[in-house]
């Protein structure tokens, strides 16, 4: 009798629905900024500053989410060791893709051979030298830019690797102190709460931007572009496609049991923030809430996460590839096949560091052939019409390959809860939209009480 009033938990079910309707209006609204990009191109160009708006207001969460979580991680672990032992798998893992991304890219760009029958006209020039201009420096300035003017300033400049070295710092320091720093954990705790709050409401924000960044970008480029550069992009978005399939899709079957799809299906959502901005940095702070829900330690997912935002780049591998060689196609310059490994590894390494910030890529491809093979720098304008088209598929190829490596990180550091993994991609254990967090993950109890993996993770 008394228990048909205890049916009152479709309260917080109707809540959670009006997520869906956030992310059913991200879809209109990508469908009209296209649509209006075509209808009126001066017009939608005028819009751009909503996108813009848009992924700067998820940029200023990044750097306060990152630091929480590692804090967290790394601070509730007993074992120094082990910190050490996730982050040098990550690295030699990241290091090993790179080098896979680049054989796909090379393979598929000697047989299809994008730029052939392309001309290059002088007005295209000087767009290269301008992005080699912007480009990101040596690999000397790169190590000491990871070191933050001051305490704070990692936070207030925005940068990853910066905020992830002050992060690591706090975090071995609570560590050291052992039951004394319990207390500022719990504050942590506390603080990334409230982050991951802001976030939620800040979320509510992506129709616009969605609808600015699309429309803007078809008001620039029209269809011009695509049909005269169609062939290097349909060939980029096939081999990253084969790279996701094949590759990591084999991967995470054989390492960790998990099917390709259903993990993606479960990361839909922020696929689509990806596909709306451009800019797979629009979607980290929601793959480290995500993969921690999944059943992914803490201290993982706070390392290999943001690590991997700067140092796991395969889609950029793959687009410094096929670009490299669409242009000295397109310039009547073709490389020898030592030549272009030459060239790419050195690509390879100017590429850390580069975020998944939408341009990144091109920046990285003029700095690299400017040092490398000055006489195609030339040939960079040809592909900056619709270098925005292939910045989403790069962005979507590097958020699926950081979000795999945590789940293999975590498979093999034994940080992860198989029975918690199944339940949530079978749809059991649904994702909280309205905290994006999950206060009541066994992992995630054990690590704020100061235990970290030695009650959940006891195998590790």
């Amino acid at each position: 009798m008394t228990s048909a009033a205890d049916m009152a938990p479709a309260a917080p079910k109707a809540k959670r629905d009006r997520t869906h309707y956030l992310y059913i209006a991200v879809i209109i609204a990508v469908v009209l900024g296209i649509a209006v990009g075509f209808a009126a191109p001066d017009f939608a160009k005028e819009l751009k500053p909503l996108g813009t708006g848009f992924v700067s207001l998820i940029k200023m969460m990044i750097s306060p989410i990152i630091f929480c979580t590692i804090v967290l991680g790394v601070g509730s672990v007993r074992q120094v060791a082990k910190v050490g032992k996730v982050g040098g798998l990550a690295l030699g893992y990241f290091i090993a893709m790179s080098f896979v991304a680049l054989a796909i890219g090379l393979i598929v760009g000697n047989i299809i051979h994008p730029g052939s029958g392309m001309h290059l006209t002088e007005a295209v020039k000087g767009v290269g030298h301008d992005q080699a201009a912007a480009a990101a420096e040596g690999p000397v300035d790169f190590v000491l830019g990871i070191i933050p003017t001051t305490f704070v300033s990692a936070f207030t400049e925005g940068e990853v690797l910066q905020t992830l070295l002050v992060a690591l710092f706090v975090g071995f320091a609570l560590q050291a102190m052992g039951r004394t720093g319990e207390p500022i954990l719990r504050g942590v705790q506390h603080i990334q709460r409230l982050v991951f709050r802001v976030l939620a409401m800040v979320l509510w924000a992506a129709p616009i931007g969605a609808f600015g960044a699309m429309a803007a970008v078809i008001g620039e480029t029209g269809m011009d572009a695509l049909k005269a550069l169609g062939t290097i992009m349909v060939g980029f978005y096939i081999t990253c496609a084969l790279f996701i399939l094949v590759v990591l899709g084999t991967l995470i079957r054989l390492v960790a049991g998990i099917n390709l799809f259903r993990f993606m299906k479960y990361l839909g959502r922020e696929y689509l923030l990806i596909v709306s901005t451009s800019s797979s940095e629009s979607a980290l702070p929601r793959l480290i809430a995500k993969m921690e829900h999944l059943g992914v330690s803490r201290q993982v997912v706070g390392i290999t996460v943001p690590t991997g935002y700067s140092f796991n780049l395969d889609g950029t591998m793959i687009y410094l590839t096929m670009a490299s060689l669409f242009i000295a196609d397109a310039m009547d310059q073709p490389m020898g096949i030592g030549q272009q490994i030459g060239l790419l590894l050195f690509m390879m390494v100017a590429s850390k560091g580069a975020a998944g910030v939408s341009g990144s890529g091109l920046a990285v491809l003029a700095s690299g052939l400017q040092s490398h093979k000055p006489a195609l720098v030339d040939g960079v304008g040809l592909i900056v019409g619709i270098d925005r088209f292939m910045s989403e598929c790069r962005a979507l190829t590097n958020f699926t390959g950081n979000a795999i490596a945590t789940v293999l990180i975590g498979t093999w550091t034994k940080e992860i809860d198989k029975e918690r993994v199944n339940q949530v991609l079978a749809g059991q254990l649904p994702f909280d939209e309205k905290t994006l967090l999950d206060d009541h993950a066994p992992h995630a109890e054990a690590e704020a009480s100061g235990q970290g993996g030695e009650k959940e993770f006891a195998k590790a």
